[in-house]
């Protein structure tokens, strides 16, 4: 069976990795291709790399035809939400599908026609319409890929301004997101610098800028010269509790640093 391959399709969801794709052909040449490839028509819609193998060994494989599928949009609804639902996919791949679905969801809700109706049916519409979609807000995509919704708003930022070497240091979990998001706010060049510098030059960027945000402290007055002895204890010792608070947040910030290599050091197991 000669299938259509659409390029764009294909390139939808991020592409397995080396070692992935040399499982999944063992897997496939040991117990054969057990799952349906998805048709749209001759379209092919999911299952790429199981029929470029299948070709390839001249491995039997069945497919099954989707009858609910109208428009390319379906298509890509239907493609993030199976990928929405694995596992194997990352926080970061996860927030991409949801932030496209969210995407072509609003599209969809903006430019569905307004039907006249009476006051009355007008209400019951709206309930049902309610209950039908969800209030696509930036909690409600965060939901539907199991993330926080600050966690959402960090990979949203990425996409906008991240240089593609930046992007691909994300994807090798080289950087953290919420790393990734501080260094996405420097120039092209200096995200591009600092990953060719590797993981300690990235985290240090993003050391920098996280600390460049923070408000300036505000200096102590110092006393008036006519002070008496108890105005100048109580400047002294407003002295001593700011440099006991600067020392507390010193230590509060390397304890952050600490937990985020942490973090990073687990996820690259």
């Amino acid at each position: 069976m000669t299938l259509t391959i659409n390029e764009d399709l294909r390139a939808y969801i991020d592409p397995l990795t080396e070692d992935e794709f040399t499982a999944l052909e063992r897997s496939l040449l040991t117990e054969g291709c057990r799952d349906a490839l998805v048709l749209w028509g001759d379209l092919l819609v999911d299952g790429h790399n199981r029929y470029s193998i299948c070709q390839k060994h001249e491995i039997p494989f069945n497919t099954i035809q989707s009858q609910t599928f109208t428009s390319l949009d379906d298509v890509h609804l239907w493609m993030i939400d199976n990928h929405l639902g694995r596992r194997s996919v990352s926080d970061f791949q996860r927030g991409v599908l949801a932030l496209r679905k969210k995407e072509i969801v609003s599209s969809r809700m903006a430019q569905a026609p307004a039907k006249p109706a009476s006051e009355e049916s007008a209400a019951v519409d709206a309930t049902a319409k309610s209950e039908r979609e969800p209030p696509w807000n930036r909690e409600a995509v965060a939901r539907s890929a199991r993330m926080s919704s600050a966690t959402l708003g960090n990979i949203e930022k990425i996409q906008k301004t991240a240089a593609p070497e930046l992007v691909n240091a994300i994807k090798s979990g080289v950087i953290s997101i919420n790393a990734a998001a501080a260094v996405a706010s420097l120039s092209s060049e200096e995200q591009i610098a600092a990953v060719a510098g590797g993981k300690k030059e990235l985290r240090q960027a993003a050391r920098q800028v996280r600390e460049a945000r923070l408000p300036p402290k505000p200096e102590l007055p110092p006393p008036p010269e006519n002070a008496s002895a108890d105005q100048l204890e109580i400047f002294r010792l407003a002295q001593v509790v700011a440099e006991l608070t600067d020392e507390r947040d010193l230590l509060k910030k390397k304890v952050q640093h600490l937990t985020i290599a942490l973090s990073e050091a687990r996820g690259g197991q």
